[in-house]
């Protein structure tokens, strides 16, 4: 036979790799690669830019919009309460749309600045609106426009902390942020303190100090361009609704830190919403004289919120513990609420404001910490979750200002108001958001 004529021999098959089911167990298990640390540039650019919204977001919540209605509508108290509800019920309908778009936003700037800077346009529209406004309708508008602007300026910014943040740097981080959300309402009453005779001035000097922060975070943090990026499932309106829930059971200790902030700013909204015209009625004084004695009030009370956001944020990265700090900061709020609550003089109702910003100092920096601890589809859904952890604040701020009519109405005099069965109830419900998170597991 000739060697053409020969039949070729097959070369035996290499022998099959080995597979251990428990190292791909492990694997799949395995926590995800930790993210490099952020550098100071970011932090405090981070930390100014929140400063700044929140001087132009919560400025009108805290005594502007109760300024403009006490004059659009004297003696309708309630009406504030309608205004803020209906406007974080717009936030609720749009923040997981919203978190969706900047997920699978394709620009050079990337996927979360595109969203700060037209949220920040729109915040600076919605001042105008609310400083001109001729009709309570009018400044409901203008509020709306304001949640749905500012928010979303504030959404990037914390998407921004959920894609870039090291588990390491995420306390640290939350305190400085919680520090300054939380005494930029401050110095936002003091300026408006001043101005309450001119109501353009009134909401646009806080917005100029939002507008210079966030644009200084824009122009000097990067952010990678995100035209390159490919998505596997294709949005339809059916996809798209189906990514405003999750399910609870897939993904329990989010739900659990979901329920427990729901609970926490509920009261906290009851609390807040409010503080003007309980002041005033305390004191026996008319809406725009209180504006100095809340501003002072803010004033002291930045000492005790300093040391719960940098003391609760830093504490919590050392010792690598979180709920312990979340527990006290609910309790501590409770008990300076229920100081407030019955308070007779000046002094007490003082000392209550204060331990409130002390432990809303701490729950601001550490469950922001815990937050990004658990939330789900970090890489790929971020801003969808964060946009669901949204209904978690915007939930109460709109239906706990329409139901506070009815504590106020409960027991009262006639032309009166029940504030110290409102602030009762603010109490527990802090308390119970507080403890909520015990049930957290996978988070010390």
């Amino acid at each position: 036979m000739n060697s053409s004529d020969e039949v070729p021999v097959a070369a035996p098959p290499l022998p099959a790799a080995a597979v251990d089911p428990a190292v791909i167990a492990a694997e799949a298990a395995a926590p995800p690669t930790e993210l490099p640390k952020v550098g100071a540039r970011y932090i405090w650019l981070l930390v100014i830019a929140q400063f700044g919204v929140f001087m132009a977001f919560i400025t009108p919540l805290a005594i502007s919009l109760a300024i403009r209605v006490d004059a659009l509508a004297p003696g309708h108290d309630e009406y504030l309460g309608y205004i803020t509800g209906i406007g974080a019920f717009a936030v609720m309908l749009t923040g997981p749309l919203l978190g969706v778009a900047s997920d699978r936003t394709r620009t050079r700037l990337g996927r979360r600045r595109p969203f700060i800077i037209v949220g920040t346009l729109l915040g600076v529209v919605s001042l105008l609106v609310m400083a001109l406004a001729p009709s309570i309708l009018v400044l409901g508008l203008g509020w709306i426009l304001a949640q749905l602007g500012w928010g979303q300026a504030l959404s990037g910014l914390t998407n921004s902390q959920a894609d870039r943040l090291p588990e390491s740097q995420r306390g640290k981080v939350a305190g400085l942020g919680g520090l300054a959300t939380q005494i930029a309402p401050v110095f936002g009453v003091i300026i408006a303190g001043g101005l309450s005779g001119n109501p353009l001035l009134l909401f646009l000097i806080p917005g100029l100090v939002g507008v210079v922060s966030v644009l200084l975070f824009v122009l000097f943090v990067h952010e990678d361009d995100s035209r390159g990026l490919r998505f596997g499932d294709r949005l339809t309106a059916k996809t798209l609704l189906a990514k405003y829930v999750f399910n609870p059971r897939k993904f329990p200790d989010f739900s659990w830190n979901w329920l427990g902030r729901f609970l926490f700013y509920f009261g906290l909204t009851l609390n807040t919403t409010f503080t003007a015209f309980f002041f005033a009625s305390r004191m026996g004084v008319s809406v725009d004289k209180v504006g100095g004695v809340i501003a002072a009030a803010g004033g002291i009370g930045v000492l005790a919120t300093t040391i719960g956001a940098i003391g609760g944020g830093f504490l919590s990265d050392k010792i690598k513990r979180r709920k312990p700090f979340v527990v006290l900061s609910g309790a501590l709020m409770a008990v300076g609420m229920l100081t407030m609550a019955f308070s007779t003089e000046l002094p007490v109702l003082i000392v209550g404001s204060l331990i409130v910003s002390l432990g809303l100092g701490g729950f601001a920096a550490v469950d922001q910490a815990l937050l990004l601890d658990v939330l789900p589809e970090r890489e790929t859904d971020a801003g969808r979750y964060m946009g669901i952890v949204g209904f978690a604040t915007s939930l109460p701020q709109s239906v706990a200002p329409l139901i506070a009519p009815l504590f106020l109405a409960i027991g009262a005099a006639a032309g009166g108001k029940n504030y110290t069965l409102l602030f009762i109830v603010a109490a527990a419900c802090v308390l119970l958001g507080g403890t909520a998170v015990l049930r957290i597991r996978s988070v010390r």
